[in-house]
C-alpha cells in the first residue's frame, strides 16, 4: 500500500521510527526545522525535507508544510510519532484526504479521546470505571462547590482538551474553587485553545498505571500488560517500569480487560494507551487515552519482544495483528529513565546547550533511544529530552541494579541532565520498596543527593571553581591509568552559565528583592498581584520553557511592590519579573 513513510517529528522518536521502517524495507523521509538542520534525525533517514522556521509553530506544527513535504518526496504514508500533531484529528483527516495513509488511529477515535468530557461519557456508557466527578463541562464556581459538597474534597479541575499534565488544578476547599477554576480555564485556553473544564475527585497518592493496547481493522484488540508511571514531577513522567510492583496476575487481567473494553468503545485501531489511576484500595479508574505511541513504549517492547512501531505500520498496511491475547508473554522487568536536560538542583529548570561529550552505556539488557550525539544542540525551543535509557533484568531488583550501572556509565557533557537525579532516586528506599515515593521526587534531600552523585562522577566533566575549572579525566602514567584534574581558566560563557544557574536556584532574586527571569520562556501563570504579602518560597509566577513548567519563587519575605509580567507573555533571561519590598 505504501513504500515510503514521512515521519512528522524530530529527535529520538523520529530515529526510533526510521529503524523500524528500515527493518521492514520501507523508505523513510525526515522533516526538519532550521534549528534542526544539523541534527541527527535528518541524516538518519533515507531522505530529508526542510520545513523552514525555527519554532515548532513555524515548522513541525504546520500541516500544510508537512503535507507539501509528503507530496514532494512521494511518501505514501505519515507517522506522527508523539507530541506535536500526533493527537490532532484535523491533521489525521488532512493526511487521509490527501490520499495518504495515516499510521495511527482513526481521526474519530482521536477526536473522541481528545475531549476528556466526551471520553468520560463514552467510557461510562461502555461500563468502563471512571473517576467520580462530572461527565460534562463545568462553567461556574457554584458547580465546583456543589460537587465538593456532594463527593467531598479535594477535587481536581482538568482542562477538557488537556493532556501531559497541563490544565490541572487541585481544589482543597470551597475557598479555593474560584482560583483553581480560573487557572485551569486559562491554561486550557493557552495550551489547547479550549477553556472548557470538568471536575473529578482527587485521589490521594494513587499509582499511575497505564495499559498498552493494540487493535487492528478486523476487530481484534489485545493488551500488552501495564506500565507503572507513578514517578512524576508536576504530572510529567520521569521513570516508567513494567510490570508494576503493585500489580499481580489477577489485577493485570482485570485492568487489561478494562483497557481493551475502552479501546473497543472508541472504535480504536493501531497502538494506544489507556491511562488509569490505581487507588490504594485496589480500585482502578480510566483517566484518559493516549491515541499515539508513548514515550515509554520501550519498556513494553523489552518485556514482550513486540516492536510496537512495527505493529503500527503493519496495521496501517491493512494486516491483522497476527496474535491473540494468550500469545502475549512477559519476560523479566524493564525500567526506563528519561534523560532530560534539566537541573534538579535549580528546581528542574531546563538546561539547553551544546552537547560537548556523549558516551552511551551498553552491555546485556541495556538500550538507549537517542536522537543526539557529540556536538548536538539541545535547543530551548523544543522539549528537554536528550535520550531514553532502558534496561531489562530478570526481576525488578536485577533491573534496578542494571539501571544504576548504566546510569553510572552514561557520559553527557555541556548540559546538565537528570542522570544524577535518577541515580539518587533509584537508590532511595522508597523506590527500592516499590512505593509511590510521594513527596520524595521534589525533596531538597533528593536534589542534594543528585548533585553529590553528579559531582562525584569520574567521567570527563567540568566543575566550577571560581575563576578556574577543574577538568577531570582517564590519563596514563608509567603504564597505569590514573585520574587527574587539570585546572584551566574558566571561559566567559561558562561563568555566565554558572551565574545563571545560581540565579535560577535563587528564583532570580537579588538582595534588593528584585526578581528576574532565570530562563527564556513564556509566563504561564502569575500567582501574585501588586500589594500582596509573600513569604520566602512562595510562587511568584510559572514560566514554561522547553515544554516544562518552572516555578519562580520569592527568596525574601515582604510585599510585592511591582509586577512586570502577565500570563502568556514571553520573557528572556534576566528580564524583570517583580520587586519585593522586604518586610521590616
Amino acid at each position: 500500500m505504501f513504500s515510503k513513510v514521512l515521519v512528522a517529528n524530530r529527535g529520538e522518536i523520529a530515529v526510533r521510527i526510521f529503524r523500524s521502517l528500515r527493518d521492514l524495507g520501507i523508505g523513510s523521509v525526515a522533516v526538519y526545522s532550521d534549528v534542526d538542520r544539523t541534527a541527527m534525525h535528518p541524516r538518519y533517514a533515507d531522505e530529508a525535507y526542510a520545513l523552514g522556521g525555527a519554532t515548532s509553530a513555524e515548522s513541525y506544527l504546520v500541516l500544510e508544510k508537512l503535507l507539501a513535504a509528503a507530496r514532494a518526496t512521494g511518501a505514501g504514508a505519515v507517522h506522527p510519532g508523539y507530541g506535536f500533531l500526533a493527537e490532532n484529528a484535523e491533521f489525521a483527516r488532512a493526511v487521509e484526504q490527501a490520499g495518504l495513509v495515516w499510521i495511527g488511529p482513526p481521526p474519530s477515535a482521536i477526536e473522541l479521546m481528545g475531549s476528556k468530557t466526551r471520553a468520560r461519557q463514552a467510557m461510562q456508557a461502555a461500563g468502563v470505571p471512571i473517576i467520580p466527578g462530572t461527565t460534562g463541562p463545568v462553567g461556574s464556581v457554584d458547580d465546583v462547590v456543589a460537587l465538593g459538597e456532594e463527593i467531598g474534597y479535594p477535587l481536581l479541575i482538568k482542562a477538557a482538551a488537556g493532556g501531559g499534565g497541563k490544565g490541572m488544578e487541585i481544589v482543597g476547599s470551597a475557598a479555593e474553587a474560584a482560583r483553581a477554576l480560573e487557572a485551569a480555564q486559562r491554561q486550557g485556553r493557552a495550551y489547547f485553545a479550549d477553556a472548557s473544564v470538568y471536575v473529578e475527585k482527587y485521589l490521594e497518592d494513587p499509582r499511575h498505571v497505564e495499559v498498552q493496547v493494540l487493535a487492528d481493522a478486523f476487530g481484534d484488540v489485545i493488551h500488552l500488560g501495564e506500565r507503572d508511571c507513578t514517578i512524576q514531577r508536576r504530572h510529567q513522567k520521569l521513570i516508567e517500569e513494567t510490570p508494576s510492583p503493585a500489580v499481580g496476575g489477577e489485577l493485570r487481567a482485570r485492568i487489561g480487560k478494562i483497557a481493551t473494553d475502552a479501546a473497543r468503545a472508541a472504535g480504536y485501531r493501531s497502538a494506544g494507551t489507556i491511562e488509569g489511576l490505581l487507588a490504594p484500595d485496589g480500585s482502578y479508574y480510566f483517566m484518559e487515552m493516549n491515541t499515539r505511541i508513548q514515550v515509554e513504549h520501550t519498556v513494553t517492547e523489552e518485556v514482550t519482544g513486540i516492536d510496537l512501531v512495527r505493529a503500527q505500520i503493519r496495521v496501517a498496511l491493512g494486516e491483522p495483528l497476527g496474535m491473540a491475547q494468550e500469545d502475549v508473554r512477559f519476560r523479566g522487568h524493564a525500567i526506563e529513565c528519561r534523560i532530560n536536560a534539566e537541573d534538579p538542583s535549580a528546581g528542574f529548570f531546563p538546561s539547553p546547550g551544546r552537547i560537548t561529550l556523549y558516551r552511551e552505556p551498553s552491555g546485556p539488557g541495556v538500550r538507549v533511544d537517542s536522537g543526539v550525539e557529540e556536538g548536538s544542540l539541545v535547543s530551548p525551543l523544543y522539549d528537554p529530552m536528550v535520550a531514553k535509557l532502558i534496561v531489562r533484568g530478570a526481576d525488578r531488583d536485577d533491573a534496578i541494579s542494571r539501571m544504576l550501572r548504566a546510569l553510572g556509565e552514561y557520559r553527557i557533557g555541556g548540559v546538565t541532565t537528570l542522570i544524577g537525579f535518577h541515580r539518587a532516586l533509584l537508590s532511595h528506599p522508597c523506590f527500592r520498596a516499590g512505593e509511590t515515593c510521594h513527596g520524595v521526587v521534589e525533596s531538597a534531600e533528593l536534589a542534594a543527593q543528585a548533585e553529590e552523585l553528579s559531582a562525584a562522577d569520574p567521567a570527563p566533566a567540568v566543575v566550577s571553581s571560581g575563576a578556574t575549572v577543574e577538568r577531570v579525566t582517564f590519563a596514563e602514567v608509567d603504564g597505569r591509568r590514573v585520574e587527574v584534574k587539570v585546572h584551566v581558566p574558566e571561559p566567559p560563557y561558562r561563568d555566565l552559565a554558572r551565574r545563571r544557574r545560581e540565579r535560577a536556584a535563587a528564583g532570580g532574586a537579588g538582595s534588593s528583592g528584585a526578581i528576574v527571569s532565570p530562563m527564556q520562556g513564556t509566563v504561564l501563570d502569575v500567582k501574585v498581584a501588586e500589594g500582596d504579602a509573600v513569604d520566602v518560597g512562595q510562587v511568584i509566577c510559572v514560566i514554561e520553557a522547553m515544554k516544562m513548567e518552572n516555578e519562580v519563587t520569592a527568596v525574601v519575605a515582604g510585599t510585592v511592590s511591582s509586577l512586570a509580567v502577565a500570563p502568556l507573555q514571553p520573557v528572556a533571561i534576566g528580564q524583570p519579573i517583580a520587586t519585593i519590598e522586604p518586610a521590616a
